[in-house]
């Protein structure tokens, strides 16, 4: 078995970066530098200059990468019957950290890539999550076409009818089983010609390495049908997975196992490859009413904001901290569950739901509690109060892919007290989703029947082309939902539903 010369790598590079780039908004933003903290030392100095231990990458993005890579690979079309559980590989990480330190726009070092797989992205200006480049990568999925047995060698895994497809086969390379990736910082980056002053960098580097030529990214079949022995049978989510929670790690003999492609099935028969809605008519241009929307659920605060300062109701629920109150002078009052007068961010940061570098928080209000503990609690030490008073609890903000079909009612249906939704990550083009199967009912607020992406494009909340993250807020029941047109879905109107229940998505900006 062959892979490609260095001399071709090179010369792929740039086509394999271009994908993920092009699509970046380059804007100049103060909201930057503070979503950059989270990535800057207490003293105030970047990653360049951090001590020894220092992770490259902080855990919930570390869990947000790897658990996209996962979704991803778990819904591939063709199925696929050998794509293996993806784990996470410290050693693949620090790999992945010298090469991001180095802040060159180009695939490397060249002594690593003979061994590993890399895909790299890099933005500027307005903050990008990092999935946003993962999602990036397997979006070349547009331009592949699965190579069956009678075109596959020598030209596969190079289907392509776009510029580059290979971010895609390797991140669904089937035997590509461990990945650690690192950001960094990068001043003045050449990107192309260009110089980027404030770059984030996102290096991916994966194990055993894919884009073999030759061979298909994985087997067309029946999900976990020919998982390697290893694996004793287990399967998860479409994925050949080890029952002991830690995935696998296959021997050497089975990894280099090419992926033999069975005789091609009717394409219509899946939803993937999806192509792009044609481009519109001059006449329905002048029927569509674009509506964009920005408004957000989750409220920026300052370490010494108290929950009492904030507005009251269903839209104060959510929060982002900034990254050093935990050396705030905020004071904290109770434990587990937090006087009013607290400070959101430091009762956070007592409870363990965020850490020194900020994050998300969800507050929920409890109504009178007869007295506070004082406690010291991850750097934090609270105050006692041994009076009434109105209390709430803080829980972290979790984060879940969806499909262009969850609904509310799936996901986090109507309850009292009210639940908190996750925050939601929407693929790409679920305008092309079947309306009878993924319904939008509903203006602005929706039944909770509809499907969340379609109605958060609808709203004007995420773009169908690219997809994102939202947030979810089910509100009280309504008696009729109206219908309209808007950003190229009809929505449905709708009286008297049974329930009633309803919800309204925000933007994540």
């Amino acid at each position: 078995m062959r892979t490609l010369s260095q001399e071709c790598l090179r010369g792929i590079a740039l086509l394999l970066m271009s994908q993920t780039v092009v699509s970046m908004v380059i804007l100049n933003s103060t909201y930057l530098e503070a979503m950059l903290e989270k990535y800057m030392e207490d003293d105030g100095e970047w990653w360049a200059s951090r001590p020894r231990g220092k992770r490259a990458i902080t855990e919930s993005d570390m869990q947000l990468i790897l658990d996209l890579h996962n979704k991803l690979r778990g819904q591939v079309y063709p199925q696929a019957s050998n794509m293996e559980y993806m784990v996470w590989d410290t050693e693949l990480e620090r790999t992945a950290e010298a090469w991001a330190e180095t802040c060159l726009w180009e695939h490397g070092p060249e002594s690593l890539l003979p061994h590993i797989g890399q895909n790299l992205g890099a933005h500027w200006g307005r903050y990008r999550p990092p999935t946003f480049h993962v999602q990036a990568w397997y979006d070349e999925v547009r331009d592949y076409s699965y190579p069956y047995p009678q075109e596959c060698n020598p030209y596969c895994p190079f289907r392509c009818s776009g510029p580059v497809c290979t971010h895609y086969t390797q991140l669904v390379w089937a035997t590509s089983s461990r990945i650690g990736c690192a950001i960094n910082l990068c001043y003045n980056m050449n990107v192309w010609g260009q110089i980027w002053p404030k770059a984030i960098y996102l290096v991916c580097n994966y194990s055993p390495k894919g884009n073999w030529w030759g061979h298909s990214p994985y087997k067309h079949g029946k999900p976990c049908s020919a998982c390697p022995p290893s694996y004793g049978g287990g399967c998860r989510d479409n994925l050949c997975y080890k029952e002991t929670g830690t995935g696998a790690r296959p021997s050497p003999n089975e990894r280099e196992e090419s992926n033999y492609v069975e005789p091609e099935v009717p394409r219509t028969q899946g939803p993937w490859p999806r192509a792009y809605s044609p481009t519109a008519s001059p006449s329905e241009n002048l029927d569509r009413n674009d509506v964009t929307s920005t408004q957000q659920m989750s409220q920026l605060v300052t370490c010494d904001t108290k929950l009492r300062d904030k507005c009251k109701g269903t839209t104060c629920n959510r929060y982002e901290c900034p990254a050093g109150c935990l050396y705030s002078t905020g004071k904290v009052i109770g434990s587990a569950y937090y006087e009013m007068q607290s400070s959101i961010c430091r009762a956070a940061l007592h409870y363990g739901v965020i850490d020194n570098e900020g994050g998300w928080l969800d507050v929920t209000r409890l109504g009178r509690k007869e007295y506070f503990i004082k406690s010291n609690k991850h750097g934090v030490q609270s105050l006692g109060k041994y009076q009434s008073a109105n209390a709430f609890t803080v829980s972290k903000v979790t984060v879940k892919a969806i499909t262009c079909e969850t609904t509310v009612a799936q996901l986090c249906p109507f309850q009292k007290p009210v639940r908190h939704c996750p925050r939601l990550y929407c693929p790409r083009n679920c305008m092309q989703e079947n309306p009878h199967l993924a319904r939008v009912i509903g203006t602005q607020i929706y039944s909770d029947k509809s499907s969340i992406c379609r109605a958060a494009v609808h709203a004007g909340v995420i773009q169908n082309d690219s997809g994102g993250y939202i947030d979810v807020m089910p509100v009280d029941r309504r008696r009729q939902y109206f219908a309209s047109y808007q950003n190229g879905i009809f929505s449905e109107r709708l009286q008297n539903p049974p329930g009633g229940k309803a919800f309204r998505a925000f933007a994540v900006v």
